[in-house]
């Protein structure tokens, strides 16, 4: 009997063990559940290309701190697999160490295997030999591509599963994604399409990680694949089965930019808003996208005209500094909802209706816990409502978390963190001394490797070698030509599908044209000057990174497709579209890999002038500089050059453009739906001017800079700076807190004196408050940098706050607004706003 009471037992221990160290990951139609535990998790993407490896470890433990759960991130099979079989997993590229440092950190990790990324990422992160596999249609039922995709797939599954990376095997991975965004791709295909998304779901499936898969923007992803959504709001989304839970793995943080559009950027309230509201609806992961954006080095922005910076208004910026008030709010947000958590994920929820546009939502479980969101979804007016016999004053646009169903630690739109205002501050780097080189275009015809009658699409003769390509053909002008003898000169018109393009005639530069993020397609169009006898009519196609979404967007032309013409002629329009054609891809100092160190001196540079602006085209230049002192990121000023690419000791920092932003640049308010149109910045300035060095390319000396200017510029005025924090500022709304009768510990939602505000500024470590260089309680306008005030204003403001900061390191406090002296406009509701300097503790 003894014998079987022990077995008993010991099977028993056995299976207690087996499930409380079980490391599977499942889920529920609640959330998420690791190690047997439902999870509410906050997740962020971090792309491990678009930052230098150096900054990883930083950037991960900033996500850390600020109330991350996962780290999210694409798998880049352009990156990984450059040629057919031959991988490349080293440096920028070595997703295992990136996902090492994520589990050091204590942090999940997100997956998204895809293989297609789209993510404003040349070619959707699909290699560009893909395209050229025989019979091959991108992201469809076609044998060719499931091919590609499942082996590329189980590469990296498998390389996962030997690194023993899953939390299936103790790892920090807990979900993986298949496909991206597909459901409208899947819509175009049609049957195809739906055959495709359930091969792919099975097939990831079938590989057994023991982590669940995703599919994002995908309703009908067949199960056990979870449905997910991206956007900026996602309230409204539910899962395709109950059982699922509701994740939001794309919460855009703002937009991506484009050349000569406007920086995009979205309020925190609202970012915040968005959130609160998702998780009171049900949702269990919210994933910022982006949490980091970081830099597209080298040639890997797509779309086309995808910026080089892909900030995209993140918490962390490009540079890999706290964005301040975004990255506090959101932690407080976090924080915040983690304190309702076991409500959330085990209660019962009801709603109730507090006024037109405000609700309650109740989360009540029986064991005691109990949370509440108090939501105001009116654009402009403060409401003031009743709520289990309190009083809450609820901002417009915003929701109050209440996690004990009482007292309210957290509203959307009351920012109590402050806000960090970043520049760019010159270095101790000295005026670069430059050299320059010419190509020679002249011999462009001689050195081409490649005839053809009539005009040739781009990405066929390329390969994506090089953003150039030379089409060139020739003219015969008889010499009795009125053009020649004083009359109208002829014009040259060129169709292409870009995305720009210049035209030489005999070598010289004859005008310019450029394609736009929303049409590429564009039409040279300019008088020309030809000469008797033969002309050399030279077009330099230019892309700027490959199309990255889309049906079929693999099939998309681009280059010089026609029809090309010369109008004016005494015969009449001369086409040359069908005429013999010479091809030449990339440039020679591209071919001579002149960015490198190792290549530099493989042509004769001779000193820049120093008295005027360079205006030739296609000109080469290179210097060499110290590491400037200290260790703020830098970045290179290029606003006196037009158009081009730049290398740092043969490192590609990636394509510039200074072409001036074109947008709808008005007042921003947080309230209200945001979409790309709202909030935008930068009209009339370059789109980009700074370009993103990091450090970890530098060495102590002699670091060699090399710029490639397709247009002209003034490569003098080039500079390298550094990014600093320079401004602190703090903003506070008045409110009116909720307090109890001392004697009836009852609510009666009254102050015994007035409202309050919360002041919340803070110096860096070894730095104390030193001086107040604006503050104003009333109505102050502008943002941090450039505060000014507004037409209601409390003369004592500055004195206030010099009395309650200066030489502290941390201002944090509570005041009565009446510390200001006598309302300066009452019944309006009244913020205080405030700029500080902050220097270094004396030693």
């Amino acid at each position: 009997m003894r014998k079987w009471v022990f077995v008993v037992v010991f099977f028993l221990w056995s299976l207690y063990f087996q499930l409380t160290n079980c490391k599977n990951v499942t889920y529920d139609g609640k959330a998420l559940i690791i190690n047997g535990e439902r999870r509410i998790l906050f997740s962020g993407s971090i792309h491990y290309p678009r930052s230098a490896p150096d900054m990883w470890e930083s950037l991960i433990e900033k996500a850390k701190m600020g109330g991350l759960d996962v780290v999210d991130t694409y798998v880049f099979w352009n990156l990984h697999e450059p040629s057919p079989g031959i991988y490349d997993f080293e440096g920028k590229n070595d997703l295992v160490k990136f996902i090492r440092l994520v589990q050091k950190a204590g942090l999940y990790v997100h997956l998204r295997i895809g293989p297609y990324i789209c993510g404003e990422w040349n070619f959707g992160g699909f290699p560009v030999w893909l395209k050229f596999v025989p019979g091959i249609s991108f992201r469809t039922d076609n044998e060719p591509f499931k091919l590609a995709m499942a082996k590329f797939t189980k590469k990296i599954v498998q390389m996962m599963k030997e690194e023993q990376l899953f939390q299936s095997q103790g790892g920090p991975i807990i979900l993986s994604q298949i496909e991206n965004e597909y459901e409208t791709e899947d819509k175009e295909f049609g049957a195809a399409g739906f055959a495709y998304m359930n091969w792919a779901a099975k097939m990831a499936v079938q590989m057994d990680t023991g982590v669940p898969w995703v599919m994002c923007k995908q309703d009908d992803a067949p199960d056990p694949m979870i449905n997910t959504c991206n956007g900026f709001y996602c309230d409204y989304f539910s899962p395709n089965k109950p059982y699922k839970p509701t994740f939001w793995t794309e919460a855009w943080t703002a937009w991506f930019t484009t050349f000569g559009g406007p920086i995009h950027q979205r309020p925190v309230e609202d970012l915040a808003f968005g959130v609160a509201r998702f998780i009171q609806k049900g949702g269990s992961l919210v994933n910022y996208y982006m949490f980091h954006g970081g830099t597209n080095f080298g040639r890997t922005a797509g779309g086309p005209f995808i910026t080089t910076s892909y900030d995209y208004d993140a918490p962390i910026d490009e540079y890999g500094l706290i964005r301040q008030p975004k990255f506090g709010h959101l932690k407080r947000l976090h924080d915040a909802v983690k304190l309702c958590e076991k409500a959330l994920l085990t209660g019962e929820s009801h709603n109730y209706s507090l006024g037109t546009y405000q609700k309650a939502k109740v989360f009540s479980s029986s064991s005691g816990d109990c949370a509440a969101f108090l939501s105001n979804y009116h654009w402009t007016s403060t409401a003031r409502v009743t709520f289990s016999g309190r009083h809450y004053t609820l901002p417009p646009w915003s929701i109050s978390i209440l996690p004990d169903c009482k007292n309210v630690i957290y509203n959307t739109a009351q920012v109590e963190v402050q806000t960090n205002q970043m520049s760019f501050l010159p270095t101790n780097v000295k005026s670069f001394s430059w050299e320059t080189y010419n190509e020679d275009i002249s011999s462009i015809e001689d050195e081409s490797f490649m005839s053809y009658d009539g005009l040739l699409e781009q990405l066929n003769v390329t390969r994506d070698t090089s953003d150039y390509l030379w089409y060139t053909t020739s003219v015969d002008v008889d010499s009795n030509e009125s053009c020649l003898r004083g009359g109208k000169l002829p014009i040259l018109t060129a169709t292409s599908k870009g995305d720009a393009m210049h035209v030489f005639i005999n070598g010289k530069l004859a005008g310019s044209s450029f394609g736009t993020h929303d049409n590429s397609k564009f039409t040279f169009m300019e008088r020309i000057y030809l000469q008797a006898g033969v002309n050399k009519v030279s077009l330099l196609s230019m892309a700027g990174g490959l199309p990255n979404n889309g049906p079929h967007f693999e099939e998309r032309e681009m280059g010089v497709l026609g029809p090309v013409a010369i109008h004016g002629l005494d015969k009449g329009k001369l086409d040359l579209s069908r005429q013999k054609w010479s091809y030449k891809v990339g440039l020679r100092g591209e071919t001579m890999n002149l960015g490198s160190p190792s290549s530099v001196q493989a042509v004769d540079w001779r000193p820049v002038p120093s008295t005027q602006e360079n205006t030739q085209p296609l000109t080469w230049y290179k210097a060499y500089f110290d590491a400037p002192e200290g260790d703020e990121p830098l970045a290179l000023d290029m606003s006196s050059m037009q158009k081009g690419q730049v290398w740092i000791n043969g490192q590609n920092v990636g394509r510039y453009w200074t072409i001036n932003a074109n947008g709808n640049c008005t007042d921003c308010s947080y309230s209200g739906t945001y979409r790309p149109k709202k909030c935008q910045f930068g009209c009339g300035y370059p789109t980009q001017q700074w370009y993103h060095v990091p450090r970890s390319w530098l060495m102590p000396s002699k670091n060699l800079i090399v710029v490639f200017e397709e247009v002209g510029g003034n490569p003098l005025k080039i500079s390298l700076v550094k990014r600093s924090i320079t401004s602190i500022c703090t903003e506070a709304s008045e409110y009116r807190p909720v307090v109890k009768n001392k004697h009836t510990h009852q609510n009666h939602g009254e102050l015994n004196e007035q409202n309050v505000l919360k002041i919340n500024l803070h110096c860096a470590a070894g730095q104390f408050i030193s001086a107040i260089k604006f503050a104003s309680f009333g109505t102050p306008r502008g943002a941090c940098g450039s505060l000014e005030q507004g037409t209601c204003h409390s003369s004592k403001s500055l004195s206030v706050l010099q009395k309650v900061c200066v030489g502290r390191r941390r201002c944090l406090a509570t005041v009565p607004t009446s510390i200001f002296g006598e309302d300066p406009c009452p019944n309006l509701r009244k913020k205080l706003s405030a700029e500080v300097v902050c220097q270094p503790i004396a030693t």
